[in-house]
């Protein structure tokens, strides 16, 4: 379930105000481009920093030097830079620093148009023609971009420009310097038909068609790609025209279709087999009907995507594996986001670390960037609100687990971008279990929108683990982690477990160790425990790491006392071999790896 389809999301950009009497600027900004407007007054640049790592745009209400120097470590790959855009805090001038052929003009040109202001573009070919020719509009696609660099150096010495093709409004809206000598040195081409390009020639092609496709299930990637390629070429069709996939919803999960969407560089969008049975297609099918519950699926979801004035360009072709059509839409795809069906939705079931921001990963903080809505627990909701701007919050009361998981599962199955919210590692006594659990779960009755959905689990810093790091390094040797809560597990069950561990001689982290309620569980497993070590056993107390809040504590299997322990706690006791020492002004507790032993034995041969 992890196969993307087409390419990512883009990160809504963040716009930055240093003081508060920039704020009403920089939510005027974020509205204009979709964006989450943020007052940061302290840790600047590491937070700016987070952003660019992670791709996000960035809009600052500042002074340029603030940004550049915020950002300067990280620069390295001209092309992967994201746009880095300075607003001056009087609203008159806003300049793209870095990223301009990466959407930062454009950008700018919008944020300017917003605010009354003027965007001063400086990269060459945008500033003195007043085009991004690396960079056209929704709508088309440049057939060779390796290309621009050495025809924009052409242009800037003079050479004039011949067109092929009906010239569209951003080319004639352009300064670039056309003439109607086909002897130019250089070219552009608009076109709908394959066209070799060059160094001095550039080809862009409308991105206005739509494939249809149906496969088996498990079909083999390349013969699916093949297909499609085939079926274009032969039409002769460019690839880099496709602005859509459609198919059936319960093929959204195939590694297929992943792979035909990365090779168009399309979006995929789904639909329902009433939805596409409510399509007259040239060619149906009653064994597909059967199987699928529509007569057609590639026809029927290319027609539908092509909508209503759209045309069927080829029938459906078809190999051993996989059935293809294509459409036209009667006019170039500018806006991918209001495509008919649905896409494909994506949940991240996210660990947030135990809650410091800086103890968050960077793909948890993108996971959490790219949702639209958070889902969880409102405590965690919270230790992540740094990041909440512009998200739909949906808080649940601590206990509602299992509808927590449902609400997230059918917001992605309307082809949403969700999170999940966990506090700790996803994987780890947190909600990525519950996710596949439901999921599997026949009696559910998820539709395929629902079954179909990509989930992403994106892993986080664990208690264990930092309560371990907090207090030294308890779990430097072989460890376990057993839960003491038995509203799922009989505790019969979790008594053998204790055993076993305390027998195997095992660093043991004790998950939900104590609430109002369950008071005896932790006694009973102290005790279980001490019959097998030592009393001078290290162990680790450690409520509310990474927060405000934040106690360690670190004692002796003889000592700790259950009382002060709560189920904000994690609680690590030592192995029989585990030591304390006194260490950074405090006491540390620490389990040999055997390096000692190794070291005398080999001194000893």
């Amino acid at each position: 379930m992890s196969m993307p389809c087409g390419k990512s999301t883009p990160l809504p950009p963040l716009v930055v105000a240093l003081h508060g009497h920039a704020a009403g600027l920089a939510r005027g900004v974020a509205r204009a481009v979709g964006g989450q407007a943020s007052i940061i007054s302290t840790d600047v640049p590491s937070t700016l920093r987070d952003a660019f790592d992670t791709g996000r745009p960035i809009i600052g209400i500042c002074a340029a030097g603030i940004l550049i120097r915020a950002v300067a470590p990280l620069l390295h790959k001209k092309r992967r830079e994201p746009p880095l855009i300075a607003v001056s805090p009087d609203a008159a001038h806003v300049v793209p620093l870095l990223g301009g052929h990466n959407g930062g003009n454009d950008l700018a040109r919008r944020i300017a148009e917003a605010i009354g202001a003027h965007a001063i573009i400086t990269t060459a070919s945008d500033a003195q023609f007043g085009v991004a020719l690396d960079e056209p509009p929704p709508g088309w696609r440049l057939a060779n971009p390796q290309h621009v660099k050495p025809f924009v150096s052409a242009l800037l010495e003079g050479a004039s420009v011949s067109m092929e093709g009906e010239k569209p409004d951003w080319l004639r809206d352009s300064a670039l310097p056309f003439t109607n000598d086909t002897a130019a040195p250089l070219r552009i081409t608009v076109t709908e038909k394959p066209v070799d390009a060059g160094p001095q020639h550039l080809v862009y092609y409308p991105r206005d068609l739509a494939v249809g496709v149906g496969m088996a299930r498990d079909a083999d990637p390349s013969h699916v790609v093949a297909l499609a390629e085939v079926a274009l070429a032969q039409a002769g069709l460019p690839a880099e025209r496709v602005a859509a996939i459609g198919t059936i919803a319960m093929k959204a999960d195939e590694p297929a279709l992943a792979a035909l969407a990365h090779r168009l560089e399309a979006p995929v969008r789904l639909f329902s087999a009433d939805e596409l049975k409510g399509v007259t297609a040239p060619n149906p099918s009653p064994r597909v009907a059967a199987e699928v519950g529509t007569p057609s699926v590639a026809e029927a979801a290319a027609l539908l995507l092509a909508g209503e004035n759209g045309r069927l360009l080829v029938e459906k072709e078809k190999n051993a594996v996989a059935t293809v059509a294509v459409a036209r839409v009667s006019a170039p795809v500018t806006d991918a986001e209001n495509l008919p069906g649905r896409p494909r939705g994506r949940l991240f079931v996210v660990g947030l670390g135990p809650g410091d921001a800086g103890m968050r990963t960077a793909q948890a903080r993108e996971a959490l960037l790219r949702a639209r809505h958070w889902v969880g627990y409102g405590l965690y909701l919270e230790l992540a609100g740094d990041l909440a701007a512009g998200k739909e919050l949906h808080d649940f009361a601590l206990g509602e687990e299992e509808a927590r998981v449902r609400h997230a599962i059918r917001l992605a199955a309307e082809g949403n971008d969700v999170a999940l919210l966990c506090s700790g590692d996803a994987a780890i006594y947190a909600m990525a279990s519950p996710v596949f659990e439901l999921l599997s779960r026949e009696s559910e009755g998820w539709d395929d929108f629902a079954r179909r959905i990509e989930v992403r689990v994106i892993p986080g810093v664990s208690a264990l683990q930092a309560a371990s790091a907090r207090a030294g390094a308890l779990i430097g040797h072989d460890f376990c982690a057993i839960s003491l809560s038995d509203l799922l597990t009989p505790w019969r069950v979790i008594e053998r477990r204790l055993l076993a561990a305390a027998q195997g001689d095992f660093v043991v982290a004790l998950y939900n160790p104590r609430s109002r309620r369950r008071v005896a569980q932790l006694a009973r497993a102290l005790e279980i425990l001490r019959a097998h070590r030592p009393a001078g056993t290290p162990v680790v107390v450690a409520s509310n790491v990474g927060r405000p809040r934040e106690r360690v504590l670190v004692t002796t299997l003889a000592e700790v006392r259950p009382e002060t322990v709560d189920m904000l706690s994690i609680v690590l006791v030592g192995a029989s071999g585990s030591k304390a020492i006194s260490a950074n002004g405090t006491t540390m507790a620490f389990t040999p790896r055997g390096y000692a032993k190794k070291s005398i034995d080999e001194a000893s041969r």
